[in-house]
């Protein structure tokens, strides 16, 4: 019993960690590294709870899913020489459209 309330306070723990810095990280990338952390700490709450196929489904549809759509996504969103997240397109307003 008390090995199960120790297990539930650390990944608790990882689990709001993770979950504030999503929030708090300015990079992309770290965010999407650190929503799967957050998501699987979540299945290790369901095994602990003995909810072994909840835990699977939330591995396969949210990890495995969501978490490598929103890699793709970055992927493909950020420019080739670009690590600060910032885009290389430099775009002037055509001073037509602003009158």
């Amino acid at each position: 019993m008390v090995y199960e309330t120790v297990a539930f306070a650390l990944f608790a723990l990882v689990t709001v960690g993770c979950s504030l810095g999503v929030i708090l990280v300015r990079d992309v990338w770290h965010s999407a590294l650190l929503l799967g952390g957050a998501l699987l700490s979540v299945a290790a709450h369901y095994v602990i709870l003995r909810a072994e196929f909840i835990a699977a489904m939330q591995v396969l549809v949210y990890v495995g899913g969501v978490l490598i759509l929103i890699t793709f996504a970055v992927m493909l969103v950020r420019g080739e020489g670009s690590d600060d997240g910032e885009t290389d397109v430099d775009v002037d307003p055509d001073p037509e459209v602003l009158s």
